[in-house]
């Protein structure tokens, strides 16, 4: 059985991108710094994002964050999960919708879960051959996924930035309590790398 894992970036005051998200601008205006870590970060921030890599067997996310990273200015070759070494195949990705697009230009790879939550989990728990499903994203999702106790992990890389508005990862509104045991830190200039088992 495979661990679900909500896994993102966030900044200090719980933003996982910034203001004014779009197509073209994915992570919203000056969200890109919560991912310094994985573009400019040192030896142990690329074991983390390695260990990201090599662990996931499949990847949840919404239809928004589908949105953005499907189109013209999203992942490509060099970035996103597309970009694992030469040989490897990445993992599949489920996509929690309402309808599913006509095509899609990063190929069949997605596949588009319309039933909900559990459907998604059920889904790639098939195909994860017991490596992790990860969450990742938008917030709404990775929220929607811990609120609904599907998730075993929460792996949050903190960014050293406050961003004052964005998009939140925890809602303003009252929601479940969720009770977590830190299992892990890594302490880098970038980001403080946090483990969290999620208690049951």
């Amino acid at each position: 059985m495979s661990s679900v894992v909500v896994d993102i970036s966030m900044s200090l005051d719980g933003y996982v991108t910034g203001p004014g998200v779009d197509l073209e601008h994915g992570l919203g205006e000056g969200g890109e710094v919560l991912h310094t870590w994985a573009f400019e970060g040192n030896e142990a921030d690329r074991a983390i994002l390695d260990a990201a890599f090599t662990g996931t067997g499949a990847i949840i996310q919404g239809r928004k964050l589908f949105d953005i990273i499907d189109g013209p200015h999203g992942w490509d070759e060099e970035v996103g999960y597309g970009a694992q070494p030469p040989g490897e195949r990445p993992p599949p990705v489920f996509v929690i919708t309402h309808e599913a697009p006509a095509t899609t230009r990063l190929g069949e790879r997605f596949r588009f879960v319309t039933d909900g939550l559990h459907s998604a989990v059920r889904q790639a728990q098939e195909v994860a051959n017991g490596k992790e499903i990860v969450v990742m994203g938008g917030g709404e999702v990775c929220h929607a996924f811990l609120a609904a106790g599907l998730v075993d992990i929460v792996r949050l890389h903190v960014a050293p930035v406050v961003l004052g508005s964005g998009t939140r990862l925890f809602p303003v509104d009252a929601s479940p309590r969720i009770d977590l045991e830190l299992t892990d830190a890594v302490s880098t200039p970038t980001a403080q790398h946090l483990t969290y088992r999620v208690a049951k």
